[in-house]
């Protein structure tokens, strides 16, 4: 390989029928559905700081492109395209070859063509940015749209990622783990690197949910910012919210902060009115996909867990901040 639009030209270039001007061009240039608006949304993986170095490229790739994806998923939007912005200290074809394997592998299932982007060298490890695009009709799904005695749900099952996270921490600063935790985190790591975006979710809430967010940054963290811009209050029942069954031998102690403040989910927690129950249960079943109810919406203005006995937890945990 000799240069920037070598790579280009060999790993990121692909045929986009809908998109009049794709990569290789000054911009791109694609069309929505008539009627219909654009939503965007873009994401910054930086190496060391959001994946550690030895992941697998074709794992990040799926990564880097599923964590904008469920942007789009949260907002009832349709995927129709995406940009790159990828920073390398070097050249590594089979890294290349990896990495955008998983990243078209992801764009294609969900008809989110690569239209653009742009490549340089980077003297900080590997810098990845992706902008995603996504047409979208009202009403929207936002954050702030939740009414007091709403249902609250989410999909899928929690805590996993985090327990993976914490495991390979303990790696990277040089611990050794047991035999039971390296089984762990063979077991969570997945859960990790390939979250699976619920765009279709998204989709089929459209007509059903007020308000809805995807666990980024943590479940208590990212209904927080539900409930803070819809102006209301929340009680979640403990023994209602799905832990993964990857984490299931862990002590109480070690699952609750999991399930409660650990991010990199990239499930949808939504709220919606009680008169739709069965047709969000009926959405989950179409979809293979578990859907839980696990509180309610309240007029209180803060949020309160309940344990098993329905007694207030007091010592909740934090969800993740990129600068505390």
């Amino acid at each position: 390989m000799t240069g920037e639009f070598d790579l280009i030209r060999q790993f990121f270039t692909r045929q986009a029928p809908s998109v009049h001007v794709g990569v290789g061009d000054d911009c791109a240039v694609f069309e929505s559905e008539p009627g219909t608006q654009i939503a965007t949304s873009t994401d910054l993986l930086l190496e060391g700081r959001h994946f550690f170095s030895d992941v697998d490229p074709f794992k990040l790739g799926h990564k880097a492109l599923a964590v904008n994806l469920s942007d789009l998923g949260a907002m009832g939007a349709k995927p129709i395209g995406c940009l790159l912005g990828l920073g390398l200290p070097d050249f590594n074809d089979a890294w290349l070859a990896r990495f955008s394997a998983g990243f078209h592998a992801l764009a294609a299932k969900h008809g989110c063509p690569l239209i653009g982007g742009d490549t340089t060298r980077s003297e900080q490890g590997i810098v990845i940015s992706v902008t995603v695009f996504g047409s979208v009709t009202a009403p929207f799904l936002t954050r702030g749209s939740a009414c007091e005695g709403d249902d609250i749900w989410v999909s899928g099952s929690l805590g996993a990622a985090d327990v993976a996270l914490s495991l390979l921490m303990r790696v990277w600063q040089g611990e050794v783990l047991s035999d039971p935790e390296h089984e762990l985190l063979e077991k969570t790591r997945p859960w990790l690197e390939m979250p699976v975006p619920r765009v279709e979710l998204g989709l089929a809430l459209r007509h059903l949910a007020h308000a809805v967010i995807d666990i980024s940054d943590g479940l208590l963290q990212d209904l927080g910012h539900i409930l803070q811009a819809s102006n209301q209050g929340a009680v979640l029942q403990l023994s209602q919210i799905p832990v993964n069954a990857a984490i299931a031998g862990i002590s109480a102690k070690q699952k609750r902060k999991a399930v409660l403040g650990g991010g990199d989910v990239y499930e949808l927690c939504f709220t919606a009115p009680v008169r739709g129950r069965e047709k969000i249960r009926a959405v989950g079943k179409e979809l293979g996909l578990s859907l839980s109810m696990i509180g309610t919406i309240t007029s209180e203005n803060q949020l309160k867990v309940l344990d098993e006995d329905l007694i207030e937890i007091q010592d909740l945990p934090s969800g993740f901040d990129h600068f505390r």
